[in-house]
């Protein structure tokens, strides 16, 4: 301040003081404001040195601005002062409100603390009220609030020293000091907010340029990935539709993108295959399925899921890669064909036919058997056997009269009997009582050693190949016709009485004997039919050896002479 008295302060120190202060709103950066802060004392306020010490995040303070002395502000700017140091030093001395003046008189045992300090000379002072050169005097600022230091946090402290005019600030001064020291502290205060503001744009804006390069790399990666790729809304009535999806999808399915936008997966899937579509998991869930081309063709294709969300609480989407698994699928099947078929015949071999008639039995006996049986002379006791059994699987499957009941089972681990359809064999003897059943035809070639000897494997091979073909021919679709080995062939036929079966026989064998071209000449071979009858309650074994005795009988009661036909 000048040396006019106080309170008549001179109209040009205010409006010096009030440029002071709108100075240190202006300023363009958190150091500027410390700057403009430390300078706006020694222009402002009168002083001739002046310090800013910034509060740092560990709560010690660092001389963050000086102004009035280069030499002196070279020496200190930048050094650090203990937090415990200053809460020692704004705890001494005279509090005028919020200043603390800590006079020459107690000072002396500050010398040896921490804290950055500068030393000035000058000769002892000669009245009371004139400025010693080890005089201290502080301005803490606070965090905005009320006025005053209990209501806000230290965020600063300022240290001033050598007045102008030599004497200890009055009244006016050290409310000018104290008024300056609150408005330092809202623009250091709004300095940092704007600093921190400018961080967290600048953060933004990188945060931003890594999404939109990560949104870039990822509509990339997803446009041209090899494999198919679909987006597909998650959740809602509109669950799986179908949002966007890549080339590589389009081309696989045959679709263009517009049209795919209007399906869903459950839309495309094959029929056979929706029940593996509604069990995959949304989340990291995979299915191998079928799905549909638009020439109506389907293609084999793995599907994986996983869930993506717009945004930290936005909408989640089910990201699914589609992978074309044909050829994989096409070499599955085509092992799985040589597994169970005959690779010269191409017929089912007798692995898959034991497992094909096996499928259609179980270990139940077949009730109207024993009640044909207990017609015939057995004792009823057989009935009270079947009984048990009813009783064994939880509910009676028939009345007395044999009458079938279709109960829902009481245990679940009965539900393979409950949908199982047991297979009945017709009534034995000349009677036809017009019962169908599922015939098991065993087919022995006569005469086929001798081609086999004769013409060599080939021909032998060549014959083979052309029985298969006749037998095939000669039923009806769904009926099995498998080879078991050597010359031996097995036909599966249901819903067949035992006239009917026969009958069957009987065209199968005049198929076999008509001639067949092997190795350039005609042979002929003959055939021999043993009909036997699946039931259940029988093994697929006991099956095929009823047939099989069956067969031999009837070869043996043919004279030799007739049995082969070439």
């Amino acid at each position: 301040m000048e040396t006019e008295s106080e309170p008549y302060v001179r109209l040009a120190t205010l409006r010096q003081l009030h440029q002071v202060m709108a100075d240190m709103n202006t300023a363009r950066s958190l150091a500027d404001t410390l700057q403009t802060v430390a300078d706006g004392v020694v222009t402002g306020l009168g002083y001739e040195l002046a310090c800013v010490n910034l509060v740092r995040p560990d709560g010690d303070l660092v001389v963050a601005a000086f102004s009035g002395n280069p030499a002196a502000e070279a020496l200190i700017t930048g050094r650090v002062g203990s937090r415990d140091s200053w809460e020692r030093r704004l705890s001494m001395g005279r509090h005028w409100g919020d200043l603390v003046f800590i006079p020459h008189t107690e000072g002396w045992i500050l010398d040896d603390d921490d804290v950055p300090q500068w030393y000035t000379d000058g000769p002892a002072p000669r009245f009371e009220d004139e400025w010693h050169p080890s005089d201290r005097l502080f301005a803490p600022m606070y965090t905005p609030g009320v006025q005053g230091g209990a209501c806000g946090e230290l965020i600063g402290v300022l240290s001033v020293d050598r007045p102008r005019n030599g004497r200890l600030p009055g009244a006016w001064g050290r409310e000018a000091l104290q008024m300056y020291a609150f408005q330092a502290a809202i623009a250091i205060s709004n300095a940092r907010l704007r600093a921190n503001m400018q961080r967290a744009l600048v953060r933004l804006e990188r945060e931003q340029q890594a999404l939109r390069a990560s949104e870039e790399s990822f509509r990339q990666a997803f446009e041209y990935a090899p494999s198919g790729m679909a987006i597909a809304e998650m959740g809602g009535d509109q669950h799986g539709r179908i949002l966007r999806t890549n080339d590589a999808l389009c081309r696989l399915l045959g679709r263009p993108a517009s049209a795919m936008r209007r399906y869903a997966f459950s839309d495309l899937v094959h029929p056979e295959d929706i029940g593996t579509l509604l069990r995959t998991s949304a989340e990291g869930g995979r299915a191998e399925l079928r799905l549909g081309r638009r020439d109506g063709t389907y293609v084999w294709v793995s599907l994986r899921n996983s869930v993506v969300a717009d945004a930290a609480d936005g909408p989640r989407f089910l990201l699914t890669h589609v992978e074309d698994i044909e050829d994989r699928k096409r070499r599955e099947l085509q092992l799985a064909h040589r597994a169970s078929h005959d690779s010269l015949t191409g017929l089912p071999n007798s692995a898959e036919l034991r497992s094909r008639l096996s499928s259609r039995l179980c270990q139940r006996s077949s009730v109207p058997q024993a009640l044909d049986s207990a017609r015939g002379g057995t004792p009823l006791g057989t009935l009270e056997s079947v009984d048990s059994l009813d009783a064994a699987y939880g509910h009676p499957a028939y009345d007395a009269n044999g009458h079938g009941f279709d109960f829902r089972p009481a245990v679940a681990a009965f539900d393979a009997y409950d949908h199982h359809v047991h297979t009945v064999a017709p009534a034995e003897g000349e009677r036809d009582d017009g019962a169908k059943g599922l015939a098991v035809l065993f087919c022995d070639l006569d005469g086929f050693k001798s081609i086999n000897d004769r013409f060599g494997h080939n021909a032998g091979d060549a014959v083979l190949i052309e029985v298969a073909g006749r037998l095939s021919r000669g039923v009806r679709d769904g009926d099995t016709v498998a080879r078991l080995g050597g010359d031996e062939f097995v036909i599966l036929a249901d819903g067949l009485g035992r006239a009917d079966a026969q009958d069957l026989a009987v065209r199968l064998r005049n198929e076999i004997i008509q001639p067949i071209r092997a190795e350039g000449r005609a042979v002929r071979v003959g055939a021999s039919f043993g009909i036997g009858w699946a039931h259940c309650g029988m093994t697929a074994d006991e099956v095929l050896k009823s047939a099989d005795e069956r067969m031999y009988v009837e070869k043996r009661s043919r004279p030799k002479q007739h049995r082969r036909a070439g």
